[in-house]
């Protein structure tokens, strides 16, 4: 015979449903009840205005031209077509660019954690000779840069114009990026530091092997940061790129763009044809530059928030 107190799995789960009538607890007030529903309702409202517009973009790049042009186009693609993404993908220039813009982000993202990592890490230390001057020197330059002329000069000058390093050298450190990961290296334990020291690793071996593989979570943000940041950019290598097989996919659409806004044809074969990827060419544009970022978002988010908070937070 089963006693009473074994619980059935029917019993267990009505004690999890309903656990303030069986411990005893306290059942939430009807204010506090409204306020969850409130505040629930308030928080799926948010989600659907910050998602309506993506989910525009979506439907117009799927959508015929006159459904378009007559703005009957709103959450759901009306007279599917896919004429734009047939004739941007169709094209050889396109994945020559798109290459272009995965080679610029790869290599200028692990130059920029390099440098910002190393660089928060050495200024993290309150007995560096010289730490205040350096930080300055930093913070600085958040607020004053030398301008588009001087910079211009100078990337023409070091022989960078037209090539990679044009791309990925002149922002290869965000202060912005630096000040968090510096927080973070402050905030570090330096027992474990001590610790690996006294077994005899070097500084190097430290940060390589100590502290590095416990900064999983800023440095996924970081790289999340720079990520987006360098694939996102057109306007640097629009100013220093004279190649077009040079080009990152992102002066590719812009000025695939901004030949739909003027007077010549786009060459799409037929005046109907030219018709349709000049109605949707902004949305399809859109959807194809930020869809790699949206497939490589997932597999960081778990990091993200807590990257940021750890190194921003003091303990």
């Amino acid at each position: 015979m089963v006693t009473s107190s074994v619980r059935t799995p029917v019993r267990r789960r009505a004690e999890r449903i309903f656990r303030p009538t069986f411990q005893g607890g306290i059942k939430d007030s009807r204010s506090y009840t409204a306020f969850r529903w409130a505040n629930g309702v308030l928080i799926i409202a948010i989600c659907f205005l910050t998602l309506y517009p993506f989910l525009n973009v979506i439907a117009q790049a799927f959508s015929s031209e006159a459904y378009i042009n007559s703005g009957q186009v709103n959450l759901i693609p009306k007279g599917f077509n896919v004429t734009t993404f047939g004739y941007v993908l169709g094209d050889a220039m396109f994945w020559r660019n798109y290459g272009n813009t995965v080679v610029y982000t790869v290599v200028a993202t692990a130059i920029a954690m390099v440098l910002t990592t190393t660089f928060a890490y050495a200024l993290s230390k309150r007995h560096l000779k010289g730490r205040a001057i350096f930080i300055g020197i930093a913070v600085f330059t958040m607020f004053f840069n030398g301008g588009l002329i001087p910079n211009y000069i100078l990337i023409n000058t070091l022989g960078f114009k037209n090539t990679i390093w044009a791309i990925v050298l002149p922002n290869a450190i965000s202060i912005f990026n630096f000040l968090v990961m510096k927080a973070f290296f402050e905030n570090f334990p330096e027992d474990l530091e001590e610790a690996a020291a006294i077994d005899g690793l070097t500084t190097y071996g430290i940060l390589w092997k100590i502290v590095l593989p416990l900064s999983k979570a800023v440095i996924a943000t970081m790289v999340l940061f720079y990520a987006v940041s360098f694939w996102n950019s057109w306007f640097t290598a629009f100013l220093y790129l004279d190649d077009a097989n040079l080009y990152p996919v992102t002066v590719y659409l812009r000025n695939l763009l901004a030949a739909t806004t003027g007077t010549e044809a786009l060459g799409a074969g037929g005046s109907g044809e030219a018709s349709q990827v000049a109605s949707n060419v902004k949305a399809v544009t859109m959807l194809l530059t930020v869809l790699p970022i949206i497939c490589l978002y997932p597999f960081i988010q778990k990091y993200f928030v807590s990257g940021v908070m750890l190194g921003s937070v003091k303990q």
